[in-house]
C-alpha cells in the first residue's frame, strides 16, 4: 500500500496521482499543504526537511520527496513497458522527455502564467508579465507540437511516463482565461489524454480553491 502525503489540488501531486492510477496502484492519500496544512509540523518535515508535498512511502519503505524521483522510483518497481522500457536506451528517452517536460513546461506555466492568473487577486494581475510568460513557454511548446504531429504520444505510440509530466500540466493550461497561441496537435493530444479514467480523476481537479480573493 502507497501512503501519499499531498492535496490533491498540488500539481505535483496530480503528477504522481495521475502515475500511480495508471500503474493502478493501491494508495492513501492524506491532504496535505495550503489550506490544510501540516507541511510545517516536526513529524512531516522529519520525512521531507524542505517542507513541501507530494511525499510517498511505499509500505514500510522509506520517505521519498521529489516528483521526479517518486514517479521515476515506481516505474521501476511497478510500471511494464511501454509506459517504463526496460531497454535501457528506450528508458533514457521516456526519461529525457520527461525530465523536458517538468523543467520546460511545467515550471514555465506553474509559477510565471498560472499563479500570476489564478492565485493572483485579479486586481493584482500583471497581464504584460503573463503574456511574456505564455510566449515564452509557447516556444517549448512548439517543440511538443512538432513530434505530437508525427506520433500520438510525447515517444511514440504509446502512453510513458513522459506524457505524465507533460500532460498533467494541460487541463490548467487550457482551462484558464489566457489567450493561447494555436497548437492543435497539442489540443488533439490533450483531449486524447482527458479520455483516460486516472487523468479525469487526478488531473482534472478543480482549482477554486486556490483562486485568490
Amino acid at each position: 500500500m502507497l501512503t501519499v502525503w499531498g492535496r490533491k489540488t498540488s500539481s505535483n501531486v496530480q503528477a504522481l496521482m495521475w502515475c500511480v492510477g495508471e500503474l493502478g496502484l493501491s494508495y492513501e492519500r492524506r491532504d496535505i499543504g495550503h489550506k490544510y496544512g501540516g507541511n510545517d509540523t516536526p513529524s512531516f518535515l522529519e520525512m521531507n526537511p524542505n517542507g513541501t508535498v507530494p511525499v510517498l512511502r511505499d509500505g514500510n519503505g522509506p520517505p521519498l520527496w521529489e516528483t521526479g524521483a517518486i514517479v521515476r522510483y515506481l516505474c521501476s518497481r511497478y510500471a511494464s513497458p511501454p509506459f517504463w522500457p526496460l531497454d535501457l536506451a528506450a528508458r533514457a528517452q521516456v526519461d529525457m522527455w520527461a525530465e523536458w517536460a517538468k523543467i520546460n513546461v511545467a515550471l514555465a506555466f506553474t509559477a510565471p502564467i498560472f499563479w500570476r492568473v489564478v492565485r493572483t487577486a485579479p486586481k493584482d494581475v500583471n497581464w504584460p508579465a503573463v503574456r511574456d510568460a505564455i510566449t515564452a513557454l509557447s516556444k517549448k511548446l512548439d517543440i511538443a507540437e512538432a513530434r505530437l504531429q508525427r506520433r500520438p504520444f510525447i515517444c511514440g505510440n504509446d502512453l510513458t511516463l513522459a506524457d505524465v509530466q507533460l500532460g498533467h500540466v494541460l487541463y490548467r493550461y487550457f482551462d484558464i482565461q489566457i489567450e493561447r497561441p494555436e497548437h492543435p496537435a497539442l489540443q488533439r493530444y490533450y483531449d486524447r489524454l482527458s479520455t483516460r479514467a486516472a487523468f479525469r480523476e487526478h488531473v482534472m481537479v478543480s482549482y477554486d480553491e486556490l483562486r485568490a480573493a
